[in-house]
């Protein structure tokens, strides 16, 4: 555990320190990259400063980084702005010589408060509520997460079970993050000591909290009672033992939002350990208990918890906060991601489109610019990265400041800089997609210089594996890449001598070289040229690709095909 000052005088200027504004901790314009002026602020705290190189944290002192999340329901890649954003920290000081322990808690001791429209079983399959006991979710509203059944009867309980699938998308990331299970810590007395200090002086942590919340009075307890009877966490506590470690309750209705979860009204007497601290208390709890360094967050606790914490940390449990750091939420195609609505998408699909090196990109950009995860144009994602990894590599131009972010951060996305690695781009890859034949791809993919004759197998099996990826992406979206092209065998298609005169005159343009504007405007003047209905013009491209009537929008389309084959097809050679 990492030692942090416990001292309740800590000095008044801690809680204004610019180390705690969650919003300027990463902005340092000395740094190319966000992650070195987080790890620049997280020395200056703990070990006095980047320059002092005589101490680093050590094996038995580790720094510690955390994130954190209730297991409400399918975990997304929402959940890893949190532990990416921490990954890149860690590394950073990790390079630095510091050893780190990245955790991740489970808030499992949270109440489950809304039943999601979509759950994913032990095999990450997606279900609806049709294909659960959506009735004995429902009669478990208001418990925690560790006390609601696993909804498909495997695990011990529903916490558990969101946590396995979270901790199975950070393994599918090849990251090293340690679980803590918050029910767990309370059920070992890891909590007793920070609970009874909440409790030991309800004066001051009243205090403290009224300032953050307008519900707090003379009689409020902090502390949350798990009911013997129904499990309900209630939040009406009439008596507290701290000598003995009992709170006595009594199971009243609790209002949650805009929901209300029904008392039992049983009156009764519980251990310490059987209830647990409200969230704003809980929370620096955590930093207590783990010695945590550095926390980032989503801009919803920088407004509130954040604040609150800070306060608590410092004037009641005596301890120096941890460096924060605020993120903005990233939407998926525009919309909020959601487990509860079931807007969401897992890292396992996620990898079945691109490579995870990708998707590290993604995360290492700037935090506070909200940002949209597209699927729908994943393609320029892609792009985007290639184009990153080609400044590393000094194979195109850049400006000085966009390159000198590519050399400090592209090592970090890899497992390790080669240069012989080969990108075939996305939308090609796609087309490429368009034929189950191997062979043929890796043909047409060499005969477009995507594949030097020099490169080395294991780079040209990493080049050709975003074949199936980008092959993925266009059956998942439905876009233009997503048929069946007909490159082995010429479709037996009729076409009369004007259509067949309009094709070679468009093939001797496209051979000529043209983009996909040039070609979609010329198929219009073909046409017109050779007194056909354009209509019909473009029916026979379709034909002659894909043996279908209709197809995507054909100049564009013919622009991304390899022009050999484009130019044979089009004049019905092969």
């Amino acid at each position: 555990m990492t030692e942090h000052t416990n001292n309740s005088d800590i000095d008044e200027e801690l809680v204004t320190d610019d180390a705690l504004d969650p919003y300027a901790v990463a902005s340092d314009a000395d740094h190319v990259f966000w992650a070195d002026a987080v790890a620049d602020v997280i020395e200056s705290r703990r070990l006095g400063g980047a320059d002092n190189q005589d101490e680093t944290a050590g094996e038995g002192n580790p720094l510690v980084i955390k994130g954190g999340v209730s297991p409400s329901g399918i975990p997304h890649l929402g959940h890893f702005n949190e532990i990416l954003r921490g990954y890149f920290v860690a590394e950073v000081l990790r390079g630095r010589g510091h050893t780190v322990r990245q955790l991740f808690t489970s808030d499992d001791r949270d109440r489950l408060r809304a039943i999601p429209r979509q759950l994913a079983d032990t095999d990450w399959n997606i279900v609806g509520l049709g294909d659960v006991d959506a009735g004995a979710l429902g009669r478990n509203l208001g418990r925690s997460y560790t006390d609601v059944p696993d909804p498909f009867g495997v695990r011990d309980s529903y916490g558990e079970h969101f946590t396995q699938l979270l901790r199975e998308s950070v393994e599918q990331l090849g990251l090293d993050v340690e679980f803590v299970s918050n029910t767990a810590c309370y059920e070992d007395g890891s909590f007793d000591e920070y609970i009874e200090t909440v409790l030991g002086d309800t004066e001051q942590a009243r205090a403290v909290l009224a300032a953050y919340q307008d519900k707090v009075d003379d009689e409020y307890l902090p502390f949350f009672a798990s009911c013997e009877e129904c499990g309900l966490l209630t939040e009406d506590i009439t008596e507290v033992s701290v000598d003995s470690q009992t709170v006595s309750y009594r199971c009243s209705d609790v209002e949650a939002g805009d929901d209300v979860f029904s008392g039992c009204g049983h009156e009764g007497t519980i251990s310490i350990r059987d209830g647990k601290l409200p969230w704003r208390f809980e929370w620096p709890a955590q930093w207590a208990l783990l010695g945590v360094d550095f926390e980032p967050f989503g801009k919803d606790h920088a407004e509130g918890s954040w604040p609150s914490g800070v306060d608590i940390a410092t004037h009641v449990f005596g301890i120096e906060p941890p460096v924060p750091m605020v993120y903005e939420w990233f939407t998926l195609e525009g919309e909020a991601l959601s487990s509860s609505s079931g807007n969401v998408v897992t890292v396992a699909e996620v990898l079945e489109l691109l490579e995870p090196e990708v998707l590290y990109y993604f995360f290492a950009k700037e935090p506070l610019k909200q940002r949209d995860f597209s699927i729908e144009r994943l393609d320029q994602l892609v792009d985007e990265f290639d184009r990153f990894e080609q400044l590393y590599f000094d194979e195109i131009e850049g400006e000085e400041q966009e390159k000198a972010r590519a050399n400090r951060v592209y090592p970090l996305l890899v497992d390790e800089p080669r240069k012989e690695r080969i990108r075939i781009p996305y939308t090609f890859a796609a087309v490429l997609g368009m034929t189950d034949d191997e062979s043929l791809r890796e043909e047409i993919a060499r005969r477009e210089g995507h594949i030097p004759d020099d490169a080395p197998e294991w780079a040209i099996n990493e080049a050709l594996a975003r074949v199936e990826r980008a092959q993925t992406w266009a059956r998942r979206t439905g876009n233009e890449f997503d048929y069946e092209l007909k490159r082995s065998a010429l479709p037996d298609v009729s076409l009369d001598a004007d259509i067949e005169a309009a094709l070679d005159e468009l093939a001797a343009f496209i051979e000529a070289g043209r983009d996909g504007e040039e070609i979609q405007q010329k198929i219009f003047s073909t046409a017109r040229d050779h007194d056909i209905d354009v209509s019909d013009l473009f029916s026979a491209g379709y034909q002659l690709l894909f043996d279908e009537e209709q197809g995507p929008k054909l100049g564009p389309f013919l622009a991304k095909l390899d022009k050999e084959f484009v130019v044979a097809r089009l004049r019905r050679e092969r």
